[in-house]
Parts: C-alpha cells; structure tokens; sequence
C-alpha cells in the first residue's frame, strides 16, 4: 500500500489521531503532531470562523517552529475535519481557510464531493474521506478523495456496524490507496492488527481524550479511565446519526440507556454546531469500544510512546507466529509425504 510522502517518512508510528468534536484544539493538535502522530480537528470545534484562522496560524508556525529546531525529528502533518452535510452553512468559508494555510490533510464526514477535493488538491492537500461501508467508499473515491478511513463497528462517535474485517476486505479488494482503520484501537497490538489486515493507518480517537492536552471535562476524562466496552451505547438519539456513547454519561443525563427512543434522522445538523447538537456532545460523551485499555490519564507524548512500544512488542510476537506457521507447515507436509 501507498502512503504520500508527507506521511511515510513523518511519522513515528502509523497513527492518525482522529478529531473530537469539542475536544481537539490547537493544544492537542500540536502535542499529537510534535509525537509523530497525525494531529486533526474538526473545523466547527473553533467559533466563530475568525478563531479557525487563528488555529491554523498557531498550528502551523509552532509545528514549523518545531521542525526548525528538531530537523532530524520533524512534526507529523497535521489535519481538519470538514462536516460536508448540507447543515454546514460553514463549509466554503471553512475551505478558503483551508487553502490560505495549505492544510496538509482534509478529513471529510457526511457527504463526498468532488469540489471540495479540488479545493485541497489545487493548493497541494490531501483529502480522506470516512466511510462506514464499501458502497461509500466508491463513492468517495469516485469523487477524488484520496484516502479513506475505513469506520469499524465500536468506533467512538458515529460509527458503523460492519466487524473491520470484511470492511478492510471488501475495500482491499479495489483500492489500493491510502486506508486508515477506525473502530476500537488503543494499544499498539491494535495498531499491528489494523495494519495486518490491510490498512496503512490506525485511526485513534477515544484514547487521547484521556490525556492532558484534550478539551475534555476531567469527569469525561476519569470516565474513559474508569469504563470498558460494556459500558458503551449504540444510539442514533442524539445527533439523528448512530454513535457510540458512554452509558453513564446517559445515566447522568437522566435517561434510561437501555430504552432510549429512535430519532429522526432528517432531523440531524452538524451545520455551525447548533445549540442542540452542541449540548449532546457536551452532556452525553462519546466513546469507542476500546477503552479498556486507557487506565490512566497521561500526556499525548507519554500516550504515544506507549502506543510504539506496545507496536514494536506485538511485531517481535509476529516474528514469533510466522515460525511457529513455517514449523506448522513443514510438519505438514512431512506427514502428507
């Protein structure tokens, strides 16, 4: 598989740190890229749009500032999230910006057109659009998204329902471009896993809210610590779009997470972030499945480092089963003769 260059030799492991609504600022942005991960956010997390233009200047001339002085360790791109869904009344405005500061990486959610990818490659970006099945992902790629982010059953937020397995499969048996795998990983076996399967790129979001860069609640961070998989929920209710969210959060709220009503999915707005779809994400937090291996709130650098060594443990375990396989099958085909 193929990865731009701008991500092959910038990174120090193969991590796209995903965006958080209301979570990512330019804090975590920076530690994320600064570790060798991708750093993102989503656009709407900066209000008014004036504060997105300061963002992008403290982003980029910190990060820049950075690779000035660690030339032999250079930050990781660093990437923004688009909400392409009709609501978005923010959105061509949101890519002027865009353009003005030649972010690296656009993630698009909720809507592949072919436009806005123009707009990325005419100043040199890349774009990555989310999909959650194979029939989205050739639509994207049709309409000139770069990459892909493959969104597996048990990611955090709004997450699809397909185990990674087939999803990764069905979409290896076409596209041989960028892939990043979202649903569930948190350690560094998670990340070897994604990368056996197919993928170039982990897609990590819930683990870093835990970390002392993030915009989160410190009770959201503690819960996160504190919770497992049993403890997510899988509910359209609050956003009109099915999401992960974490059941005591709900409980908190006052609602019964075992009998939550459906929602009316025309009903959904990522537009500006308006008040209702503001006030979900800040009283009911969203959550992947993998959490159960975040047991301490850290650093985004110290989080990072845990993430490549667990990698560099779950390669040497890999080394391991191929001989076990070559042993396996010479004794096979010892017996067979």
């Amino acid at each position: 598989m193929s990865l731009p260059k701008s991500l092959a030799t910038r990174l120090s492991i193969p991590v796209v740190a995903s965006p958080l609504f209301l979570i990512s600022g330019p804090e975590l942005v920076i530690a994320q890229c600064q570790a060798g991960v991708v750093g993102s956010f989503p656009s709407l997390n900066a209000r008014p749009i004036s504060q997105l233009d300061e963002w992008f200047q403290e982003i980029t001339e910190t990060l820049a500032a950075w690779d000035r002085q660690h030339p032999d360790r250079p930050a990781a791109p660093f990437a923004v999230n688009q909400i392409v869904h009709r609501s978005n009344s923010r959105l061509e405005e949101d890519l002027q910006l865009c353009a003005k500061w030649r972010v690296p990486i656009v993630i698009t959610s909720l809507g592949a057109r072919r436009e806005i990818n123009d707009v990325v490659h005419g100043y040199g970006g890349i774009t990555l659009h989310d999909v959650i099945d194979d029939r989205f992902a050739r639509k994207a790629i049709e309409k000139g998204a770069d990459g892909l982010i493959a969104v597996a059953a048990g990611a955090g937020g709004h997450a699809g329902t397909l185990s990674p397995f087939p999803l990764i499969q069905e979409i290896r048996n076409w596209f041989r471009g960028p892939l990043a795998l979202s649903g569930a990983i948190a350690t560094g076996g998670a990340i070897a896993a994604a990368l056996a399967m197919g993928a170039d790129l982990a897609y990590i979001g819930s683990a870093f809210i835990a970390t002392k860069e993030a915009r989160a609640a410190e009770a959201y961070k503690a819960m996160i610590v504190a919770c497992g998989a049993s403890d997510i929920v899988y509910t359209n209710l609050f956003t009109g779009v099915h999401g992960n969210y974490l059941r005591p959060s709900i409980v908190a709220a006052g609602l019964d997470p075992d009998n939550l009503p459906v929602s009316d999915p025309s009903m959904m707005d990522f537009g500006s972030g308006g008040n209702q779809n503001a006030k979900a994400w800040r009283d009911i937090w969203g959550s992947g499945q993998g959490i159960g291996a975040v047991r301490e709130l850290c650093t985004t650098a110290a989080l990072v480092q845990r993430l490549e060594l667990e990698l560099g443990e779950a390669v040497s375990r890999t080394s391991g089963i191929m001989s076990k396989l070559t042993n396996l099958s010479g004794a096979v085909v010892g017996a067979a003769r």
